[in-house]
């Protein structure tokens, strides 16, 4: 099973830009707390999350092309890489969100960017952001502009969830690493 270790390696081998790397650690740790959610097991999807855009700095232009042999030869199981291939569903690959880890990681990849973006704004950052804050940034569709809400929306679709009710777990995920993803705020 992919660790974190792991997966920091081997993504770290390939980023070296710090928004790359901090967004590479908003999703793990959204991915953890939605592995809590669903009772499995929260290294492996906060591992899996950190590696979800394994490719993307070298290979922006054709994200996930790049990405099944190299992980799948470093020894990443083929349900892993899977799951990392369908975060681009509909968008850059043809896999399919089908298990909880595809659907949580389809779905956190961009909500990730408006919890970030929203904590950003606030004196106290992610400490004392709330879902109701959050979701009038997520209604504001000039905020946060380039976070794709159509697929945070089919993401929690296909989970069966609410967005507020995903953005809270992921914001609740996030905020113990506040300062690690640089979003104490203005006031800390």
């Amino acid at each position: 099973m992919l660790t974190k270790e792991r997966a920091k390696e081997l993504n770290d081998s390939m980023v070296t830009e710090d928004h790359l790397r901090i967004h590479a650690l908003n999703v793990s740790y959204a991915m953890g707390a939605m592995a809590e959610h669903f009772g499995e097991n929260k290294e492996h999807w906060e591992a899996v999350g950190y590696l979800h855009d394994y490719d993307y700095e070298k290979y922006p232009d054709e994200h996930l092309a790049h990405t099944a042999e190299p992980l799948l030869a470093a020894g990443v199981s083929e349900e892993d890489v899977r799951a990392i291939l369908s975060h681009g569903y509909e968008i850059c690959t043809d896999v399919e969100p089908l298990t909880n880890m595809e659907k949580s990681l389809y779905t956190v990849d961009e909500l990730t960017g408006i919890i970030q973006a929203a904590a950003r704004m606030r004196p106290n950052g992610l400490t004392d952001l709330e879902v109701s804050s959050f979701m009038k940034k997520f209604k504001d569709k000039k905020f946060a502009a380039k976070c794709d809400r159509e697929t945070i929306k089919k993401g929690c679709a296909m989970l069966g969830m609410e967005v507020r009710d995903v953005a809270e777990i992921c914001i609740n995920g996030m905020r113990p690493h506040a300062a690690e993803l640089g979003l104490l705020g203005t006031v800390n």
